[in-house]
Formats: C-alpha cells, structure tokens, sequence
C-alpha cells in the first residue's frame, strides 16, 4: 500500500496507455498514446522542460474520453538524445513526422510552460494539422517577462529531477500554486519523475534561447484556449495575458 512517502505513480496500464518507441525521421522518440471516444480529435500534447511523459498520466487520466498522443523530447525520459542539438522547428517537425507514422491528420494542440512554445511553433509549421490550441503556463519565448532571477537560477540545473529531496525542498518557490500549500502535489509529481540526462536538459534549454514568438503570433487562427495562474513564480501571469493579445482568437482564463 502506499503511504505518504511512498505515493504510487499512476502506470500506463492503470489509464490504458501504450507506450513504444517511434522513429520519426532518424530520431527515436519514446511515444505514449491513449484511445478515446471515438470520432474525437487526439490530443498532442508537449511537456515542460525536463519532464517525462509519465508525469502527464494524471491529466490522461482526468481526460479519459479524450484520445491523446506525448513523447519524451530527446534526451529525456526514455528518448535518446539526438545527434546534434535541434531547434523548435526541428522538434516541431519530428512531431509531425510522429503524427504521420500514427495516422493523424488533424490534432488538437496542448503546451505547458516550455513545450508551451513547442506548441507555438508546432501550430505555426502545421497550421492546417491543428484544430484548436492550449497553452498552459507558458510565454512567447526570448521575450517574456521572467520571474524572479532566484527561481530561474533554480530552474537552470535538472538537478530537481535527479534528487527528489531537492526538488520537494524547492518546489513551492518554483512551482508556487498547491506545492507550497503541503506535501501531497509535491509527493504526486515527483513520483513519476524520470530523471533527464544533462545533455537532454542543456539541449531543451539552448533549443529555445532566442526563440521568440512575437512576430507571428497574430498569424495563429486557431481558437486558443490560455490557461495561467496569479501565482507562477516561473511564468509571471502578465505572459499570459501578452499571449491573449497578440493571439487574435484567444481566451484567457
């Protein structure tokens, strides 16, 4: 049984998730997909930086009618890392090369904090493979108003996900929300943690340096679903709301 310092992660078989590996182009990638209602567009969905796709299972599973297709980003999880580093584009590219080889024409788009610019580019690219697009504590990239420099310096070492002591001892700071309000959010998350190498962590974070955005974002005609908190020490709210503006058919919320 688990107690409260041994949370059980929910397993792939629990939510009736198949994962395999894919080969998208040269490039490997560890593919987790789950069946839905029939009929319903699938959901793709692009992780924060760091995080394994099991860390994803609680909202498959809260989503169960929903079909639904995550990867581990190269170097993360169980996705080797690529043979040189890569670009949003380059990664946004292997996803449709994922979709291709699963037979999706059509998707629905989701993103949270980092792959939240993933799913900017991906929506961008791909405009015509995407029906509608989430971005969930997330920015436009190079341009964002950061949070404060203590919490970024934090966030720059993939240490959290190799030392789960750590990550519960800094988690509120970064994380804020529920994980500074006891232990139950932090034991959760860090249970399905897979720690990242290095590599993969530098990769993600050089991938986005310069990446803005901005300059496109009013080409996006998707109708978008924006979701932010007033407490993200990471992702200042004021990102969100940049996001809402410049994305013509947007809600905030």
């Amino acid at each position: 049984m688990a107690t409260k310092t041994d949370t059980k992660p929910l397993s792939a078989e629990d939510i009736g998730i198949t994962i395999r590996m894919v080969n998208v182009g040269g490039q490997m990638l560890r593919v987790a997909t789950k069946p839905g209602k029939k009929g319903r567009i699938p959901t793709l969905m692009f992780n924060g930086i760091g995080a394994n796709l099991e860390l994803a299972f609680p909202y498959l599973a809260a989503a169960k009618d929903t079909p639904a297709i995550i990867f581990d980003v190269p170097g993360v999880g169980g996705s080797p890392l690529p043979s040189v580093p890569y670009r949003p584009w380059t990664l946004a590219r292997w996803a449709r090369n994922l979709l291709d080889e699963l037979g999706h024409d059509v998707v629905n788009v989701s993103g949270v904090s980092w792959g939240g610019g993933i799913a900017q580019q991906f929506t961008r690219q791909y405009s015509k493979r995407v029906n509608k697009l989430v971005l969930i504590a997330t920015s436009s990239g190079w341009t964002m108003v950061p949070g404060k420099p203590s919490v970024l310096s934090k966030m720059a070492s993939f240490k959290r996900y190799t030392d789960k002591e750590y990550m519960k001892s800094i988690a509120g700071e970064i994380y804020g929300g529920d994980f500074r309000e006891g232990d139950d959010a932090i034991r959760t998350h860090t249970a399905g943690v897979r720690a990242a190498t290095g590599a993969g962590y530098m990769m993600q974070l050089l991938a986005m340096t310069g990446w803005t955005s901005v300059p496109w974002l009013w080409t996006l005609r998707q109708p978008t679903l924006i979701l932010a908190g007033d407490d993200d020490p990471l992702i200042p709210l004021v990102n969100a709301r940049v996001l809402e503006s410049l994305i013509p058919n947007a809600r905030l919320e």
